[in-house]
């Protein structure tokens, strides 16, 4: 992931991995026959990592703070330094042309659906939430002053209205 946020994709090789890592290049060749297969691991890896924590969230007890709040200070958070989520969206956008790479963002759609279940059943809703949260972040990276916690929560809280004040259920 270093490598493809300081490079992006076009500058993973099983060598700039390899020399990242402080491995011979042997190394990153027993264990990722392609380069392919090196950028699948690595869009795994994140999108399971980033499915955690959504989980994390979901199943968190109540402990007074809104979920949308954390969640807002969580997309602050990732976007600080954009290094990381940067080079998470270039290998989300290299899937959307090599589809055996998609089904590592498959249980990330899923994590963001259970959290916005928890605030409506409404399908259309969760489907927005879903495809709504990338398209937040991915703005937040192109803004030339990342989004703040509160200008997140504002959005989280429009997308998912509270339904005791009157939103959906």
């Amino acid at each position: 992931m270093r490598v493809i946020a300081r490079d992006g994709a076009a500058g993973v090789t099983h060598r700039t991995v390899a020399r990242e890592a402080e491995l011979p290049t042997t190394a990153t060749t027993y264990y990722f026959s392609s380069i392919d297969a090196l950028l699948t691991a690595a869009l795994t890896q994140c999108m399971e990592e980033d499915s955690a924590r959504i989980e994390a969230l979901v199943g968190a007890p109540d402990d007074g703070v809104d979920k949308r709040r954390s969640l807002a200070l969580l997309m602050a958070e990732i976007l600080t330094p954009p290094g990381h989520l940067l080079a998470e969206f270039e290998l989300c956008l290299l899937a959307v042309r090599r589809p055996e790479q998609r089904a590592a963002t498959r249980r990330w759609k899923e994590a963001l659906a259970a959290f916005a279940r928890a605030f409506t059943d409404d399908p259309l809703r969760v489907k927005l939430f879903t495809q709504a949260y990338d398209g937040l972040l991915l703005q937040g990276l192109l803004d030339d002053e990342p989004p703040t916690a509160d200008e997140f929560e504002e959005l989280l809280r429009e997308l998912l209205p509270d339904p005791a004040a009157g939103g959906d259920s």
